[in-house]
């Protein structure tokens, strides 16, 4: 089949998408009688259809990722001249760009110190699981291999990062997991497991991570995986007080601190990484959406000093340092990508908008909150906001799942793109998400939740 583009027609690719493409996230009997959605291309925070339908984005290209909008040409140019220069090689050898981001990127993280490149979220968190095991060999005999994850969080879609997942849907039919992960209660205090609230709510849901570390045991447990705001469980934020304590619990049992950003990271919360709202001192971060905007592939898993010497001390040791690769870990348009994004970020002040937009699409949802009594909850930090549907608001039953879909194709249909819990907790895939790029202006802000306002009038009338 020739598929060389016509101007006006696409026929021959959506027959082709629909004939060969294996799509992300989706049944695919619909498409046996419906045409597949194809996105042709995108400008600011909009894109464009094979239909040529004009969408507002709110959710950064579906999953959080566009940061700094569509169609920078500036992060395109960077790419391209890096790749004619010098496209590849393993990351066993440096590059330029790789060496002059990983500079940039600490510079934004005190306390860590080194960058180990990847290609996706899923494989950064898994480098910081090997990591631990490994320490746990070489360091603790063995012990102190097990890692605690928290209930409702996402960690990616390889079997081990799964087995670290808190969304029993998301692993669903994939098991045998590995071995030695542990979960602890999530911290969403709409949901509070306990009869406290506030900062009394926080400590004490952090307090259970304490419990399940003494009925683990302490010299058992090597590390915890947290999102600093749970993002596909149901953007939660977490209570005042978590934080700190949870720093206070892996300090006392020498547990090494894992935040996984790679929702959260290079300003989705309005500031650098998400984990900087709380004061946390995290021994590992990882990040890959946001780092590069989509315009390459990248994610970076960075480490403190500490952890890094421990695979150099004993260079006489053959299996001493970190015997892993991520092939495309060396492609040099990746950091390329991520200084040229950094720099837009930077340059046109995208923090502060952030923070300032955040405000204001939390107080429209509020508004909105006011109006339909099918909203139980908004929260959010950022650009990084969710409402959460209940059929009650007394006794927060969650609306059937196939009622918060209908919102979301509502505001489709009206041109704006929203995105809903999908395929995570068992009865609540409930609450409505939204991750607008960080450029989104007051109008762009406005009008998602104008749309919003009419699906729900339209689908709870």
């Amino acid at each position: 089949m020739d598929l060389t583009l016509s101007p006006n027609d696409i026929s021959e690719v959506v027959e082709a998408d629909r004939a060969h493409l294996w799509h992300h996230l989706m049944q695919h009997k619909v498409l046996e009688t419906t045409d597949p959605r194809i996105i042709v291309e995108g400008r600011g925070m909009r894109v464009w259809d094979a239909g040529g339908k004009e969408h507002l984005d709110a959710v950064s290209g579906g999953v959080w990722t566009v940061n700094v909008g569509y169609g920078r040409v500036e992060i395109a140019d960077a790419v391209r001249d890096q790749l004619v220069k010098m496209n590849y090689f393993a990351q066993s050898a440096g590059s330029i760009p790789g060496s002059q981001f990983a500079h940039r990127l600490i510079e934004k993280m005190p306390g860590l110190s080194r960058v180990y490149y990847s290609n996706s979220g899923s494989e950064a968190n898994e480098k910081v699981f090997k990591m631990v095991r490994q320490i746990s060999h070489r360091h603790h005999g063995g012990r102190k291999s097990k890692i605690l994850f928290r209930e409702r969080d996402y960690h990616g879609t390889t079997i081990t990062t799964l087995s670290a997942g808190g969304q029993p849907q998301r692993g669903a039919q994939y098991g045998p997991y590995t071995p030695g992960f542990v979960e602890v209660p999530h911290c969403l205090e709409y949901r509070a497991q306990w009869d406290l609230s506030g900062e009394e709510y926080g400590r004490r849901a952090a307090d259970a991570i304490e419990e399940v570390i003494l009925r683990e045991g302490p010299d058992t447990i090597g590390a915890i995986c947290l999102e600093p705001v749970t993002a596909g469980g149901g953007v939660i934020t977490p209570p005042p007080g978590y934080w700190e304590r949870v720093q206070e619990i892996c300090s006392k049992y020498d547990i090494l601190i894992h935040i996984d950003e790679v929702v959260c990271g290079v300003g989705r919360t309005g500031t650098w990484f998400g984990y900087q709202n709380y004061g946390v001192k995290p021994d590992f971060v990882t990040m890959a959406k946001g780092v590069a905007s989509g315009y390459a592939a990248i994610s970076c898993t960075v480490t403190t000093e500490a952890v890094f010497e421990q695979f150099k001390d004993d260079p006489g040791d053959p299996l001493s340092y970190f015997r892993d690769i991520s092939t495309f870990g060396g492609c040099a348009a990746g950091p390329a990508a991520a200084l040229a994004n950094m720099k837009i970020i930077e340059d046109e002040g995208l923090l502060a908008n952030t923070l300032a937009r955040g405000e204001q699409l939390l107080a429209n949802l509020s508004t909105l909150a006011e109006k339909h009594r099918v909203i139980g909850d908004v929260r959010g930090k950022g650009l990084f906001c969710g409402a959460e549907l209940v059929a009650d608001r007394g006794t927060k039953e969650p609306v059937d799942e196939k009622l918060a879909q209908a919102v979301v194709a509502d505001c489709m249909a009206q041109g704006v793109i929203i995105g809903v819990t999908n395929r995570s907790l068992p009865g609540y895939n409930n609450t409505l998400c939204l991750s607008p790029a960080l450029i989104a202006t007051p109008d762009d802000i406005d009008e998602i939740t104008v749309a919003i306002d009419k699906a729900l009038t339209k689908v709870f009338q």
